[in-house]
């Protein structure tokens, strides 16, 4: 016996649904492709600010709040002897990170800030 025929119509759809499913599956490769070249890590390399950095996170989220008062990141940013820019892209951008030494003198202020106490040069 002979299949029905399918329409023509029919037939196109499932072209067009099995070309989308190809592309789809095409896709999903590359894109699995870079997100494990992305989150690769590699020993030694500089870590960036994000999920793995949780303590830097951390020390962020206590420094923000403290840093509402008008004019005091600029008074920070002169602590830290950094332009206000580059404390702005380390707290709030998130697209940098402090050096060890500024990174210490950062969690120095925090801490006396927390017990109301002023940290000046």
């Amino acid at each position: 016996m002979q299949p029905y025929p399918t329409p023509r119509s029919l037939k196109l759809t499932a072209e067009i649904v099995q070309t989308l499913a190809e592309a789809a599956e095409l896709a999903a490769r590359r894109a699995m492709r870079e997100v494990r070249h992305r989150f690769r890590k590699r020993q030694g390399a500089t870590l960036r600010p994000g999920p793995e950095t949780p303590l830097w996170n951390e020390l962020v989220k206590q420094t923000l709040p403290l840093l509402r008062k008008r004019g005091s990141k600029a008074q920070l940013a002169r602590l830290l002897e950094l332009p206000r820019q580059r404390l702005q892209d380390c707290l709030k951008a998130k697209t940098a990170h402090l050096d060890a030494e500024r990174t210490l003198l950062l969690m120095c202020w925090v801490a006396a800030r927390q017990q109301g106490r002023e940290l000046v040069p």
